[in-house]
């Protein structure tokens, strides 16, 4: 699966994306398989709270499953302006 990462959690990780393969069943467990990776992934998920999500452009929780997705993606809120 393509796992993208925006803004601040892209600078921390250092990539825009990546293929990920994964047994992973729901975000939270894809979560918890990269931070066990590197201290960087540590880093950029340390508080999920300030995060949000998308599963193949949409926006999800993350207890959502991944049967079937082809793109994850992190990044932080959204402001207005």
């Amino acid at each position: 699966m393509n796992v993208m990462y925006f803004a601040w959690v892209r600078e921390r990780i250092g990539l825009p994306q990546e293929q990920i393969v994964t047994d992973a069943q729901t975000v939270a467990e894809l979560v918890a398989e990269l931070v066990a990776r590197e201290d960087r992934y540590a880093a950029a998920f340390a508080d999920i709270t300030a995060l949000r999500v998308a599963v193949d452009q949409e926006l999800a929780d993350f207890d959502a499953p991944l049967a079937g997705v082809r793109e994850v993606a992190f990044f932080p809120p959204m402001t207005g302006g």
